[in-house]
């Protein structure tokens, strides 16, 4: 499903089945152009679907790139070069060298144990170029930590510079991404915006499907949803014995 959030209100105001630039655009249609045209900013994953359908409905509207979604492509990346790596691994001591580096290189600086710092440190010393990716997914967490917009833009330039001659191959692919997208990127350090609370209400939506074990339509659990996450408030009428209306 696709879900709609308002950044104020913060609940759900429009869910609809599929997840494709159509649907989008049924929200815009049901918003109509002169609400539209009244959205200053809206926060979407790096979907070219979704961007597509706001451009063409609000071309005023400041496209801000959820920030947990930028960190998932430099993560990503980051798994893929330790893949690679272990792939080329040509003896048991090289690969034994490797063995436990997944989560340590995946967590944050302030997440990591005595034992996490300890394999870093020795990974630093066994291989550059996992070490290296862990570098790059670092700075590109504490770019995204700035709170000055002009301080980010430098970092993030300097990212993509040092990504586009990393000699990783996961990193430059991850480096043109970013540098195509780098305004809506640094309109996330302006603003502070992301979609943390559509993630969340996708968790609720979630445990809602679990209770009901199941629903047997996307317009059951909208309905749901909608009932549970949206603010209504119902005020049911009891009828009692005798009355009459």
């Amino acid at each position: 499903m696709t879900v709609v959030v308002d950044h104020v209100s913060r609940r759900i105001v429009w869910a609809r089945e599929g997840k494709d630039a159509d649907t989008l655009k049924a929200f815009f249609a049901e918003l109509g152009e002169t609400r539209c045209a009244k959205l200053e900013a809206v926060t979407v994953d790096m979907s070219g679907a979704y961007i597509k359908a706001v451009t063409e409905a609000t071309p005023k509207a400041q496209i801000i790139f959820d920030r947990f979604h930028v960190q998932r492509l430099v993560q990503d990346a980051v798994d893929e070069v330790r893949r690679d790596e272990v792939r080329a691994a040509t003896s048991e001591e090289d690969r034994k060298q490797l063995k436990g580096t997944r989560w340590p290189i995946l967590k944050g600086f302030w997440n990591l144990s005595l034992f996490d710092s300890l394999r870093l440190s020795q990974l630093q010393r066994e291989n550059k170029r996992l070490y290296r990716a862990y570098l790059l997914k670092d700075a590109m967490v504490r770019t995204l930590d700035c709170t000055s917009e002009s301080l980010a833009r430098i970092k993030l330039d300097q990212w993509i510079r040092w990504a586009r001659r990393s000699r990783l191959g996961p990193f430059k692919r991850v480096a043109l991404t970013i540098a195509k997208y780098a305004e809506g990127i640094l309109a996330y350090v302006r603003s502070g915006l992301s979609n943390g609370r559509t993630e969340g209400l996708n968790g609720k939506a979630r445990t809602i499907t679990r209770r009901a074990y199941g629903f047997h339509s996307a317009s059951a659990l909208i309905a749901l949803l909608m009932l549970c996450c949206s603010g209504m408030h119902l005020e049911p009428v009891f009828h009692y014995p005798g009355s009459t209306h």
